[in-house]
């Protein structure tokens, strides 16, 4: 799948999301709301994945990305 197809069909899901939900509510709502429409869309993902971050080569922390495709 191109990156251009994989993030319009984020996109999408963001803005179904955002249209059914409005604003207002705290991160995990949208998360939760979100990982459901990227199932329905039929995305593959994984959530709250830890990450190295390197920096020339050399492991400088961690972070955690809320969804990983």
């Amino acid at each position: 799948m191109k990156y251009e197809e994989l993030t319009g069909k984020i996109i999408g899901c963001a803005t179904r999301v955002h249209s059914m939900l409005g604003n207002g509510f705290q991160e995990i709502i949208y998360q939760r709301a979100l990982a459901i429409e990227m199932n329905l869309a039929g995305l593959k993902f994984e959530m709250e994945k830890e990450m190295k971050i390197y920096y020339r080569g050399h492991q400088v922390g961690t972070r955690r990305s809320d969804f990983f495709c």
